[in-house]
């Protein structure tokens, strides 16, 4: 049926039934145009901005946070204004520094909106007119010229030599050669539909007609525009687990408090109000104030670091810790894991087969033979040459950086050229003439004068199937099959093949003619083209490998070429590779399965982007996507991290993304990988070290309820313990190094808690081990004689003793008295500091008030310092004990292996 057909598949003959005398320069009247814009709306994209307001108030969804504001709210209904002051200033704290961070990322749908053209040129009631590309409406004619930004996706409908540049939509390097003819097939990939050009891509060379198919929300920008707004960014795998272990201490804490109120008042020991200030004070105890700070801490130093040290942006202080537990990378293939910048890298000429060495556009490297550097004969000057003139982009050198003015390809012959001739010289050549690339003949001319012999000579570069006839008429002994075979293995390496000839011009010709080419050529050779592979990604990946994050590459361009970079990249031992419009012809469930079996994605549209996403996190893959289009945006807000390109990253890709390279390297992302680890390691390190601690408090005041005794400590004690010593001793966990081996083993599963049962076993008899030590303590010096507040005081710093000997066991893996004990002196800076503190919480006079201490004599300092060793010498002995079942669980499956 005709509605089924496409844009792309409609001819020009049948475009033309809708214009005046089937001629599009007459175009739309503007009555037709006026009520096409009312019904269909401005050619605009709709944006909508979160209410700061909102921002902030989301910044509270958090499980820890609700048990902070609990404990504040209690400690108010008790009288406890500067407990609950504290508590709420942590909440408050932690609310300004998230919503600090989304403030400052910037609105993607903004900056796609900013992409679109401003003015138009179409043709109305035989008018050619410049108007606002809002007013643009599907059915009008737009007139396009090199230096123009594509107003509307278009159906060209009339060509002169137009090109378009694509890249960031879809992928390829190159700029495309736009035809009129339509396409037969019912499934073309964006980037194979050269018949359409897409809004918010520009014209390179040429003009062109294009009558308007589609506009705002409905075209390709428009369609990305509105995945992105769509796609719901899911919670980090950290504040998932965050927020599991704060409903799993909010329900243990909140039930043991009403079970022991209920013994309380059954045991008739204390008054009601007397009880609930103590059920009040053990939940303020147990509950790990400094937990939220903490993370935040060590979160945002770790995002400092990497921007400092790694060229890392990082836009989100979760998005930090975040690619330690990555599974899988998808990554865009050009200008992510190549440089998109294209480069000769054979050359045939005669039987003569010669390898380019250097990459890029920065004109370092030589031709080399049998890895040996080769002088240049005439018939290799005459091919450098002919690449060198049959051009017209332009090489800049900008400090230290090279770019281009033009086409990629033609790039790559300039580069050629000047890895042989110094950049600068001028050489011996006068132009005269020049036919410009075209689509319908595919190669590019120019007639020169050589000033040192007077001779013209005409060079020329294009497609092999166009310059094989020629040299053939010049020649008839010229073999195009072995030249065809020379063209067919170069494409099956992923290499673009680009032919070279030349032809000597009599005095009296001073133009060139397809005629004149048509004539013959003397053939000179072949060059094999390729965006090449960036070096540093081969050992970036091969860590990632061996740290078992699997790189699955999501590409527009050519299924063989993507292939091919996969393979020099040792992307893994056996690629798979399956199409975009292959991929749309699977249900769900097949979507699931191919996205974690095929290692390449080729032809890809930014929807099949965003569904490979969604299939690798449908099968509990935490997903990382890099990428620098725009046709990435909507991968990369919808993947667990998405990952942009700083230099020659769009700015659409930069704000869809959690975190920026800063110097493109996709090398950084194994760095990256590295620092996410260590700062999960940390943070973990320092939970398993609160709460415990938190704990603790909790369990004596439980056990000195349940012994109807007087309470131990004060609610400002416990905060001093919780909020103060914890927060201070845990700044030694933001400068722990990464420990040995850390990219050697696997991420950690989807779903799994933040702790394991040997984390819990560990926080249970530390928490009931320094509760006994402190109460046994406690009672002991009451029992000698001391009074209650000397008694309280050394209970204080009995537990903060135990804190600081208990910091030299969980810092590492290892037995603490191993090499890792030096490894973070700022460990030893910051327990001095909170030695200090010790000592004016326990001399200062203003202090004992507030905290109600006294001083402490040698005995009693002693006896905290015992203590604090105890601790350490039982959780040292549980250690040794794990890891000498764990080295013998490793030397029997080596065995058996």
């Amino acid at each position: 049926m005709e509605t089924d057909i496409k844009n792309y598949q409609k001819t020009v003959e049948k475009l033309s039934e809708n214009y005046t005398q089937e001629d599009f320069e007459n175009g739309l009247s503007h009555t037709d145009a006026k009520n096409r814009l009312e019904l269909d709306g401005p050619n605009q994209l709709a944006t909508e901005t979160t209410p700061k307001w909102k921002l902030f108030v989301r910044q509270f969804n958090n499980m820890i946070i609700y048990i902070l504001i609990f404990a504040a709210l209690l400690t108010i209904l008790m009288g406890h204004l500067s407990d609950a002051f504290i508590i709420g200033l942590v909440v408050i704290i932690n609310a300004l520094i998230g919503y600090y961070q989304e403030v400052n990322a910037s609105d993607a749908l903004e900056k796609i909106k900013s992409m679109l053209s401003t003015q138009a040129t179409v043709y109305r009631e035989g008018q050619r007119l410049d108007i606002p590309a809002e007013e643009l409406v599907v059915g009008d004619v737009v007139f396009l010229e090199a230096g123009d930004s594509v107003p509307a996706d278009l159906r060209i409908v009339d060509t002169d030599n137009l090109r378009i540049q694509e890249s960031a939509l879809t992928g390829e390097a190159d700029s495309v050669e736009k035809t009129i003819q339509a396409l037969t097939a019912t499934d073309v990939a964006l980037a194979e539909q050269t018949n359409t050009a897409f809004a918010s891509t520009s014209v390179t060379n040429g003009s062109g007609l294009g009558v308007v198919v589609a506009t705002a929300e409905q075209t390709e920008i428009g369609k990305i525009s509105i995945e992105v707004k769509g796609v719901k960014e899911r919670k980090t795998p950290l504040m998932r687990e965050i927020d599991g272990l704060g409903k799993g201490v909010s329900y243990v804490v909140i039930g043991a408090a009403i079970i022991l109120f209920i013994i309380g008042i059954l045991l008739e020991t204390h008054a009601l109000s007397v009880l609930s200030l103590a059920v009040v004070t053990m939940i303020v105890g147990s509950i790990p104030e400094g937990l939220p700070a903490t993370t935040s801490v060590i979160l945002a130093m770790g995002m400092s670091d990497m921007a400092k040290k790694k060229h890392t942006i990082v836009k989100s202080l979760p998005a930090v810790e975040t690619l330690g537990s990555v599974d899988i990378i998808a990554t865009d293939k050009t200008g992510t894991l190549t440089k998109n910048e294209m480069t000769v890298k054979d050359i045939y000429i005669d039987n003569h087969h010669y390898e380019v060495t250097g990459d890029g556009y920065n004109p370092k490297g030589e031709i080399t033979k049998f890895r040996k550097r080769v002088e240049l004969n005439q018939q290799l000057t005459l091919f450098l040459d002919a690449g060198y003139e049959a051009n017209d982009t332009t090489l800049i050198k900008e400090g230290d950086n090279w770019s281009l003015n033009g086409e990629p390809t033609d790039g790559s012959f300039l580069t050629l050229y000047h890895k042989v001739n110094k950049y600068g010289d001028k050489n011996k050549y006068e132009e005269l003439d020049m036919i410009p690339f075209d689509s319908d003949y595919r190669y590019m001319a120019k007639l020169v004068l050589d000033t040192e012999t007077a001779q013209k000579i005409l060079f020329i570069k294009g497609s092999p199937d166009k310059l094989f006839p020629m040299a053939t008429t010049y020649d008839s002994r010229f073999n195009q099959v072995e030249w065809n075979s020379r063209v067919e293995e170069l494409s099956l390496q992923g290499k673009r093949v680009v032919a070279v000839g030349y032809q000597m011009i009599p005095d009296e010709v001073d133009e060139i003619t397809h005629d004149l080419l048509s004539s013959g050529i003397t053939f000179l050779g072949l060059a094999g083209i390729i965006d090449p592979p960036r070096e540093e990604v081969i050992g970036s990946l091969r860590e990632m490998r061996k740290a078992g994050v699997e790189v699955k590459m999501i590409t527009g361009d050519h299924p063989l070429t993507a292939k091919t970079i996969g393979e020099k990249l040792g992307l893994a031992d056996n690629i798979s590779v399956i199409t975009g419009p292959k991929w749309d012809k699977m249900s769900e469930e097949e979507q699931k399965k191919a996205a974690l079996k095929y290692q390449v994605f080729a032809r890809t549209t930014p929807k099949n982007k965003l569904e490979i996403i969604s299939a690798l996190q449908a099968n509990d893959k935490i997903t990382a996507m890099t990428g620098d289009g725009v046709n990435d945006a909507p991968a990369l807000k919808k993947a667990d991290i998405g990952v942009a390109m700083g230099i020659k990253g769009t700015d659409v890709a930069k704000d869809s993304a959690d975190m920026i390279l800063a110097d493109d390297n996709f090398a950084t992302m194994s760095v990256a990988i590295k620092e996410g680890r260590r700062i999960y390691d940390n943070i973990k390190k320092s939970i398993l070290f609160l709460l415990p601690t938190s704990f603790a408090e909790g369990l004596i005041i439980a056990i000195t309820i349940l012994m109807q005794r007087d309470m131990p400590l004060q609610a400002t004690q416990l905060l001093w313990i919780n909020m103060v010593s914890a927060i201070t001793i845990q700044f030694a966990f933001i400068f722990e190094p990464a420990e040995e081996g850390i990219m050697n083993r696997p991420p950690r599963k989807t779903g799994r808690g933040l702790m394991n049962k040997q984390d819990i076993f560990q926080m249970t008899y530390v928490s009931i081990l320094m509760a006994i030590v402190s109460i046994i303590s406690y009672e002991w010096l009451m029992y000698t004689g001391a009074d209650q507040v000397t008694a309280s005081t050394m209970m204080v710093n009995i537990i903060v003793f135990s804190k600081i000997f208990y910091l030299f066991s969980i810092r590492t893996s290892k037995l603490a008295f191993s090499r890792s004990f030096f490894t973070n002196p700022k460990a030893f800076l910051i327990i001095g500091i909170m030695l200090v503190l010790q000592l004016i919480l326990t001399y200062v006079p203003f202090m004992q008030g507030a905290f109600h201490t006294s001083a402490m004599t040698s005995k009693e300092w002693g006896l905290s310092l015992l203590c604090g060793i105890t601790v350490l010498i039982v959780v040292e002995i549980n250690k040794y004990i794990r890891l000498s079942i764990q080295k013998g669980y490793n030397q029997k499956v080596s065995m058996q292996k």
